[in-house]
């Protein structure tokens, strides 16, 4: 892998936020294509700093919490007071798991969360996961709100995981996929049922910035198919909508929305 020094550091710790564990160092340099000595130097020098460390009971490096602390004095400063009551509050009235996501570039990023459900089943996937757009509401929550063909260059340049790991009723085509985004485009949201993965269905709405219109998030709600089939979709969709007017408004006061 090709790159800058302070390019190959973030990937050494992008790669480490997967595995709370820890990794090898060799695991480290063969995945991410960098020479053992470099992988060890950048390494040695993110532990000077205090933000990876290595365990000493089997030598794996992990990340510190010094980057996590960083992330909650950012939350803290960046309007996640704002936007946190809109989402506990959908959660509430939805009794299903609540994500909001942040567009950047090519990229729809899952950020803040707020859980619903109370007992049962819990639908709660890591924040700080990119979107797929192929096969997942919020993505396809983004891509209506872009011409056809901006919308599978997108997902061209993200790739598409394994069909294997799909739900069922995933699209298969791209032809199947534009079918799904122009019903979200005449509803002014998206669901999928068994999608992404069998037994989960959700819904998501794209938050647009009230000056340029621009997509800048997408809010959604997930929850497994037996609370939520389709017909309990349609009925949370306004609550849905409602929310997404919300954080339309307050986003001009939170910098999760650049």
């Amino acid at each position: 892998m090709a790159g800058s020094q302070i390019e190959r550091a973030f990937n050494l710790l992008e790669r480490l936020t997967t595995d709370p564990r820890g990794l090898p160092m060799q695991t480290l340099a063969d995945e991410l294509d960098i020479p053992k000595s470099a992988t060890h130097r950048m390494l040695a020098e993110l532990i000077r700093l205090g933000y990876v460390r290595q365990n000493p009971e089997n030598s794996r490096y992990q990340l510190s919490t010094r980057l996590v602390a960083m992330a909650f004095r950012y939350l803290a400063s960046s309007g996640a007071d704002i936007v946190q009551p809109i989402l506990d509050r959908l959660a509430q009235e939805t009794g299903e798991l609540v994500r909001l996501g942040v567009i950047e570039g090519d990229s729809l990023t899952w950020i803040v969360k707020s859980q619903g459900a109370r007992s049962g089943l819990r639908y709660d996937p890591d924040m700080g996961r990119e979107a797929p757009l192929f096969y997942t509401a919020s993505g396809h929550a983004w891509l209506a709100c872009l011409s056809d063909a901006e919308a599978l260059g997108l997902v061209e340049r993200q790739g598409i995981a394994d069909p294997a790991d799909f739900g069922p009723n995933a699209p298969r085509s791209n032809i199947e996929l534009l079918e799904r985004l122009r019903l979200a485009r005449e509803q002014g949201y998206a669901w999928v049922v068994e999608s992404s993965s069998v037994g989960m269905s959700a819904l998501a709405a794209a938050v647009r910035d009230p000056r340029s219109g621009r997509a800048i998030g997408v809010l959604s709600v997930a929850g497994p198919t037996a609370r939520l089939p389709e017909s309990r979709m349609h009925e949370v969709a306004p609550l849905l909508l409602a929310a997404v007017e919300e954080l339309s408004a307050a986003s001009q006061a939170s910098e999760f929305f650049v």
